[in-house]
């Protein structure tokens, strides 16, 4: 029995201000993964099908889950998070079972809400509490890094649907 079902696509604006366009394309990119996922079962979710990579669709489920996690409440809101998988670089993508996959897909949409909340009022120009490389770290570099993230995940996610069911173009 398919566990995600009837995702309703939301597509970017093509017109409007910055804010509006990227994160409009990233909301995009997070239905677009969840119709990569779309129709399948638990075992179709965790099947391994590019070897020898440990990719899945869960694991990409799971992994995003977290990336969201990361930048929209630790770096952003400067919250400790505590991953949900474990520390492990490849955690997100190890034991698929000790999570369900109801679960997972709870988790996401959770994370994919709270990020937008946390994001919805503030300027792309704005700086955050948190440096990399010793640098200031902007709101727009987080919607473009998310975008880029997102993208390149879905790419991985055609490859695993198409190898599963032969699903193209979704």
């Amino acid at each position: 029995m398919a566990v995600i079902d009837n995702v309703a696509r939301t597509f970017a604006p093509l017109t409007g201000t910055e804010e509006d366009v990227a994160w409009g394309m990233l909301a995009f990119y997070r239905s677009t993964l969840l119709m990569k996922c779309q129709g399948l079962e638990d075992s179709q979710l965790r099947f391994r099908s590019v070897g020898p990579s440990k990719m899945t669709l869960l694991g990409l489920l799971r992994h995003m889950t977290e990336v969201e996690r990361y930048w929209f409440q630790e770096v952003i809101l400067g919250d400790k998070v505590v991953p949900y998988y474990g520390q492990d670089s490849e955690a997100d993508f190890d034991n698929l079972d000790s999570t369900p996959v109801p679960e997972v897909v709870r988790r996401f949409h959770i994370a994919c809400a709270d990020s937008h909340t946390v994001a919805v009022d503030r300027s792309l120009d704005q700086d955050v509490p948190c440096e990399m490389f010793g640098k200031p770290v902007s709101i727009r570099f987080i919607a473009i890094h998310m975008v880029e993230e997102y993208a390149r995940h879905c790419g991985h996610a055609d490859l695993l649907r198409e190898a599963l069911d032969g699903s193209t173009g979704l």
